[in-house]
């Protein structure tokens, strides 16, 4: 069966879209979109392109634009270009390229949707992006929801090419000496998905070599277990989620009470951005006292005496939240701020570093858990070298800190106590003395680290 046959009977069969549905194709200039508008325009759909420059790649973001007005324009389809700056979005919200790139391309293909009244949106994923993206899910903790591979058809985006493989792809474009472009990032494995296609993959397929076809299977099964599992999951967790008007708070008792607490508390709060080494933490927290808050980049969750509440992180809350420190690893403050929390004991050569975006402390003094938190007014405090104390506000006027910087810096504490004014100075009172045992490190991470 020929390959334009075979996207047609899968479009039909999946029910994508009818026959004569407008289509609106995320156009790329490589060579999976330009087969899947090539097809699409043989089958008789009627097309419309569009393309999105995110001038990260120089002048070849200026060539792929050219390529794809050019082809739009020989087979007659409609084409609009949409310019981003892209890194500095990245840099506003604080996500990576590839995160950035994926938001701003979605929100833009939605809205050309709607303006233009299209039935749907049509992207080039094919089965060796879903086998990429499950292993990737995989590789990234998430559960039985992200291991069942792409969706045909997600809302108002459609998938029309999940039927083929990359091969197909090339097969087809070879046949009909359609050019296409390569994005050259695509050929490093500078991005994850890249070293899975690069790296992971072809290693796979030396051990066996339809480890590609043989995931594509797996996904299926693990697709029509996921069917029984949500509907067993949605029930439950009917019994144990109170909605509110902003978040939701979650009965412990009664998450307890199932038989599986860590995958209830995994699909509940996996949506709102927790991580499963965070669902342990918060699990293990329901053994301790009331009081702890975890934060993801955009919610929080406090564990109440009863229920553990989760909340969206608001201007004010990320303000006056409290958050306590993990014991060890990596912490993430909603700003993007990230701490490094270590533990050493410390031999006769090893020396206290001189940073200012470090501070190590005597574990011995540190009788309760470590909090952060924003300045309030009239907090006080003893920078390194300093007797007695002095106002907060004084000493960031003494180091020339910008006014507008000040409401904004965290304070790690021991109950009440400044113990470091992050990234600036710390507290005489917690320095490290010849009797110190043990070394509680937190450092603060740079972007790249």
């Amino acid at each position: 069966m020929n390959v334009e046959k075979r996207v047609q009977d899968f479009i039909r069969k999946q029910q994508l879209f009818a026959d004569d549905a407008e289509v609106l194709v995320a156009l790329s200039g490589g060579a999976d979109s330009v087969a899947l508008l090539r097809i699409l325009v043989r089958l008789g759909y009627r097309c419309r392109a569009v393309h999105c420059n995110f001038h990260l790649r120089d002048k070849e973001s200026d060539r792929d634009e050219q390529f794809v007005t050019d082809l739009c324009r020989t087979l007659n389809v409609e084409c609009e270009v949409v310019h981003f700056d892209t890194s500095a979005y990245a840099a506003e919200h604080k996500q990576s390229i590839e995160m950035a790139a994926r938001e701003l391309r979605y929100r833009e293909f939605e809205r050309l949707r709607r303006e233009h009244n299209l039935d749907v949106i049509a992207v080039a994923h094919h089965q060796d992006d879903a086998v990429e993206t499950l292993l990737l899910n995989l590789i990234r903790g998430a559960g039985i929801n992200g291991l069942t591979g792409m969706r045909v058809k997600n809302g108002h985006v459609v998938r029309p090419l999940l039927c083929l493989t990359r091969e197909d792809i090339t097969g087809y474009l070879d046949q009909k000496g359609q050019p296409y472009v390569t994005d050259s990032t695509n050929l490093t494995d500078m991005y994850a998905r890249n070293k899975v296609r690069l790296n992971l993959l072809p290693l796979m397929e030396q051990i066996n070599p339809t480890a590609k076809s043989n995931i594509m299977q797996a996904a299926l099964h693990l697709g029509e277990a996921a069917t029984i599992y949500n509907k067993v999951m949605t029930e439950t967790n009917a019994h144990i989620v109170i909605p509110r008007a902003e978040g939701c708070d979650i009965s412990i008792p009664a998450l307890l009470d199932t038989d599986v607490p860590k995958a209830h508390l995994f699909e509940l709060l996996y949506p709102y951005g927790f991580n499963s080494a965070q669902v342990r933490d918060i699990l293990r927290s329901l053994s301790s006292e009331a009081g702890r808050v975890f934060q993801a980049a955009n919610y929080t969750l406090l564990r109440d005496r009863t229920h553990l509440l989760l909340r969206p992180i608001t201007q004010d809350t990320a303000v006056d939240t409290i958050y306590t420190l993990p014991e060890e690893g990596t912490m993430q403050l909603p700003d993007g701020t990230r701490l490094n929390i270590y533990t050493i004991k410390p031999d006769a050569t090893w020396q206290v570093p001189r940073r200012s975006d470090m501070v190590c402390l005597d574990a011995s003094r540190i009788a309760q858990p470590l909090t952060l938190r924003h300045p309030r007014q009239g907090d006080r405090f003893s920078p390194f070298g300093m007797r007695g104390s002095k106002l907060l506000s004084d000493f960031y006027t003494d180091i020339k800190l910008p006014h507008t910087e000040k409401s904004h810096q965290w304070l790690l504490c021991h109950g009440e106590e400044i113990v470091w004014a992050v990234g600036l100075r710390g507290s005489e009172r917690y320095r490290l003395d010849k009797n110190t045992k043990k070394v509680i490190c937190i450092e603060r991470l740079t972007t790249n680290d």
